[in-house]
């Protein structure tokens, strides 16, 4: 060591003073101390909580008897210890969870403001552990539900037999003590643990990626380890995420995700060499100085076994390290030729010693952070561009099909930081293809200049240095650049743009899927789907406005047949009284929809005004011949299952599109080029997202919806259907917790987006009164033979009004604290009434005085006043677009420029939209053709651009009939 350079030297003593003296946790010490005092104030270092330690509890996985919940003490709870997370967050009393707020004057009081940014690393004192704040918040009425610390808990906690601190929960926790349904005990937190300590802090790195500020990071890091879903997030957690959307809590979760798996590695990196030997001091700070996997493949490279060792490494097996050392520091007293060993390959001449010197001076040149940080700042500031060109290969022996395709690219070049994310997912496309060489072009400039400072600034000898050595030390730094920093550079740029053009895509695929989903369902109607065919002819089905199969049939309306089977569609119409046809828009669509058009005109189905829409069928024959289609329709033949599924995507979309994989709905660009690991994760939750904020009904919806709610998965979601088989309809929320395997953290999670038709279950309690008490009596006396966890209340049998709404039922208590300060009434829950009576209370006092009043959020407010004025059965859905029915139809050869049309948003693209003019083909806006000032005033918007299902009207303004390309021009959004 003494022979490093001395910046080298200086930084590897402020980070281990000998081999031996690690980091706490390459000792197998799982507590990060050290983290936490970076975020805490030095005076409340000593004063920091011990909480009970998360593992123990993992491996428990049945409840504890009660005697021995009785046992635990809130005592044993303040002894242990653990924070085994190494963020800039406050520590949690069991369940509570304590969240950074932009602004604390007092423990027990709400942020009046959302702008202001926080001071993270002071405001960190809070300790419900300490008397005088437990007693604080019990002075306060209920607090808001929002940030879910629950008062005048905190003195019973010895009595209450529901509370295990060193165990899991139980399945079920009685309604008077915790009616929020909060878990008792986190199970999920310490499966991925902040305990890889980097020399970089998770939350301001997590901040500085996505620009969300630091408190809100903070809180999301802990919201995420608390198992919470991003829809639970998005809407009842607003005021701890600064009211951020689910698109970019779902960019936060993808970041912290990397970082943690960066972390993690390097962990794994540092343990290994440390094992082998390997690891020194001026490694170990390269290391932990990583923020990204390509940094950590370029400082590990050489270490890696089964290496050959690069030419540093061998180079320093010959004994050359002293010599490049003393180059640098010592260099009046370096003697190259004292090291010339004649019989020694890499020894033999001067001149292979020289080389020898070279290797090692480069190495330590590209693997030092400053030298990076220089180079990679100086890159920022100059003119980088990437180049594509045809590949010669591909030119001589290529698909001239496949090589017209990227007719852009053959001579192309653009600025790294102007490109466009779908030029870099069709370069690399091409690439892959072996028709394009791509190549990142970084000017000389920067190369001259870098050098320069290399010899002069950073790497500057401390004595004179010979002419000979002066050399040696030039050619060292431009073997650097050009042999490993240069390549380095090269990798990250293609690195970067790569997933920065991949996360585009999957959020694009995102944001359509969404409008996709969000589809207004037309409800009311019976409808005919029809999936057209040549040669097997067109499958029909009829639904009922409930989403019944009235009949199913097969016409030939394309081998000569077609008059005598039109006799059978009309007929089948009118019985049915049924006047919307639905086509798919696979083969044959067009010729069907010629047919249905030429009907329609000379009124053959009168006394019918028969109108017809088309739609997309991307998944459906994949869903005809999948488990659920059979298990849903098991006495169809699979071609008719696929006409009910084009039916039902009109009826409902939202409800038959979950039942197909996202991938293949087709509203995407480059799917199968980008990670299909972060698009399958973003798909379903955007699913997730979809199902839960337009919500179900609990008492009809099928399994395959229930799957998609927050909180739900696939068993819990059949035991649901298991238990409404059993023992007849839920009646309320509270019921919820008597299913199987739904524990309190899965019922906190769905109860808000579940839904209950008041009507329906007003019905059934007054038929069933008799059946529901001796019923209610017979489950009580199973339950005293069984575990004593699933009380099962009388007062669970009663409807509550407030189960319609999206009020969730930890904010009940507050809604009926507003309904009494307002004098509402629960029963008049979306009534007219209710409107005025909110509207005049809102005007009196405002909100932010409304919600001061009931000690809750602003937020928490809002959402339970809408909870109260939406009326019975509000879908968001109605917001969004319907589908565009037709009864004429246009040909490819009748457009002309300058022709105007209305037509349907089919996808959207980085480039432009595509839009169905009901030709055929689809037409492209292109991107520069959408302005603000043509997009529509009243809806708001996530972004700029145009979402599929939205109706525009649009003008042609070029026709490339060879090529089947239009082009259009946007006038306005219908």
């Amino acid at each position: 060591m003494s022979s490093l350079p001395r910046r080298v030297k200086s930084e590897a003593k402020a980070l281990i003073s000998e081999d031996d003296e690690l980091p706490s946790f390459l000792n197998s010490s799982s507590e990060s101390e050290e983290e936490e005092e970076e975020w805490e104030p030095k005076s409340k270092i000593a004063k920091r909580p011990r909480l009970p330690k998360k593992n123990e509890a993992k491996t428990k996985k049945v409840a504890a008897p009660r005697s021995a919940v009785a046992r635990k003490k809130v005592k044993k709870v303040a002894i242990k210890e653990e924070m085994d997370v190494s963020l800039p967050i406050a520590p949690a009393e069991d369940n509570r969870m304590q969240f950074l707020k932009p602004k604390e004057d007092d423990v027990g009081t709400k942020p009046k403001t959302l702008n202001q940014k926080p001071e993270v690393p002071k405001k960190m004192e809070i300790n419900l552990f300490q008397g005088k704040n437990v007693k604080s918040l019990e002075s306060d009425e209920k607090p808001s539900t929002s940030v879910p610390v629950v008062g005048n808990q905190v003195k019973h906690e010895k009595s209450e037999e529901d509370f295990a601190f060193d165990e899991p929960p139980f399945k079920k926790i009685k309604s008077t003590t915790c009616p929020e349904g909060k878990p008792v005990k986190n199970l999920g937190g310490n499966k991925v643990k902040e305990e890889f300590e980097m020399n970089w802090d998770i939350v301001q790195a997590l901040s500085e990626i996505t620009n969300v500020e630091p408190w809100v990071c903070a809180n999301l890091i802990r919201l995420f380890q608390e198992e919470n879903t991003i829809p639970f997030i998005a809407r009842y957690r607003k005021e701890l995420i600064n009211n951020l959307e689910a698109d970019a809590l779902r960019e936060v979760q993808q970041t912290l995700e990397e970082l943690r798996t960066v972390a993690k590695k390097t962990h794994t990196m540092i343990q290994k060499l440390k094992k082998e030997g390997k690891l020194s001091g001026c490694l170990l700070t390269a290391l932990l100085n990583c923020r990204t996997l390509e940094e950590l493949d370029h400082v590990s490279a050489p270490y890696k076994t089964g290496s050959k060792g690069t030419k540093a490494q061998r180079a320093k097996q010959l004994g050359l390290e002293p010599a490049a050392l003393s180059l640098l520091q010592n260099p009046m007293e370096l003697n190259l030729f004292s090291y010339i060993r004649p019989n020694t390959k890499g020894l033999s001449t001067i001149q292979e010693v020289e080389a020898g010197v070279q290797h090692i001076l480069a190495d330590i040149f590209a693997k030092d952070k400053d030298t990076l940080d220089f180079i990679r700042k100086l890159c920022q500031q100059r003119y980088i561009c990437i180049q594509s060109a045809l590949a010669k290969v591909s030119s001589k022996s290529g698909n001239e099909k496949d090589i017209d395709k990227f007719q852009l690219y053959h001579e192309f070049s653009c600025n790294i930081k102007n490109i466009q994310h779908h030029q870099i997912l069709a370069i690399n496309r091409g690439e892959n293809l072996k028709i394009l060489t791509v190549k990142v072009n970084i000017p000389d400039g920067v190369k001259n200049e870098f050098c320069w400072w290399c010899v002069n600034e950073r790497w500057r000898p401390k004595q004179f240095l010979k002419p000979e050595l002066m050399r040696i030390l030039r050619n060292s730094v431009e073997d650097a650049y050009k042999r490993l920093i240069y390549p380095l550079l090269c990798r990250e740029f293609r690195s970067k743009l790569t997933s920065d053009a991949e996360k585009e895509s999957v959020m694009m695929f995102g944001r359509n899927l969404r409008q996709l989903l969000l589809t207004s369902p037309v409800r009311g109607r019976t409808l005919m789907g029809v999936d057209p065919g040549y040669k097997h002819g067109c499958k029909l089905a009829i639904i009922s406005p409930t989403s019944q199969i009235l009949h199913t049939d097969v016409v030939y309306l394309h081998s000569g047949q077609g008059f005598r089977e039109a006799e059978k569609i009309k007929r089948l119409l009118l019985q049915y009284n049924c006047s919307t046809v639905v086509i798919g828009n696979g083969t044959a669509c067009r010729e069907t929809e010629a047919y249905f058009a030429d009907l329609i005109m000379k009124k053959y189905f009168a006394p019918l005004d028969v109108v017809y829409c088309i739609v997309s069928e991307a998944g459906a024959s994949i869903y005809s011949v999948s488990p659920e289609a059979s298990k849903e329709m098991p006495d169809l033949d699979p071609n008719l299952r696929s006409a009910v599924s084009i039916a039902r995507r009109v009826q409902d979309p939202l409800a038959e599109l979950v039942k197909i994989e996202p991938k293949h709905i087709g509203v995407g660009m480059y799917q199968h080029d980008v990670s299909q690991t972060l698009l399958k994760a973003t798909l379903d939750s955007v699913v997730e997202e979809c199902v839960s904020f337009v919500g179900v009904d609990i008492n009809i919806c099928s399994e395959i919806l229930l799957r998609h709610i927050a909180g739900l998965n696939a068993n819990r979601a059949k035991n649901i259907i298991e238990w409404r088989e059993k023992n007849g309809p839920f009646i309320n929320r509270e019921q919820l917790k008597e299913v199987k395997g739904l524990g309190p953290k899965s019922f906190q999670q769905c109860a808000g987006f579940i839904r209950f038709n008041q009507e329906y279950i007003k019905t059934f309690c007054s038929s069933k009164k008799t059946e529901l008490g001796s019923h209610a009596l017979l489950t009580k006396a199973v339950a005293q033979g069984k575990k004593k966890s699933k009380p099962t209340p009388c007062a669970s049998r009663q409807p509550n009004p407030l189960d319609q709404t999206c009020i969730h039922p930890e904010s009940y208590d507050i809604a009926m604290r507003f309904l009494s300060f307002i004098g509402g009434n629960a029963n008049d829950i979306g009534k007219s009434d209710m409107q005025q009576k909110v509207n005049a209370v809102i005007q009196k006092e405002g909100l932010e005085g409304t919600a001061k009043r009931l000690n809750t959020t602003v937020h928490t407010l809002q959402l339970i006043i809408d909870g109260l004025t939406q009326p019975e059965g509000f879908d968001i859905r109605t917001d969004f677009d319907k589908p565009d029915f037709k009864r004429s139809i246009v040909c490819f050869e009748d457009l002309s420029v300058g022709t105007v049309l209305t037509g349907k948003v089919e996808n959207a693209t980085p480039f432009g939209v595509f839009v169905d003019i009901g030709v055929g083909k689809a037409g492209l806006i292109p991107v520069r053709n959408i302005t603000e000032a043509k997009l529509s005033k009243v809806k708001k918007r996530r972004s700029l651009g145009l979402g599929p299902g939205e109706r525009v009207e649009v003008k042609v303004l070029n026709v490339d009939i060879p090529r089947l390309r239009i082009t259009l021009d946007l006038i306005r959004v219908l």
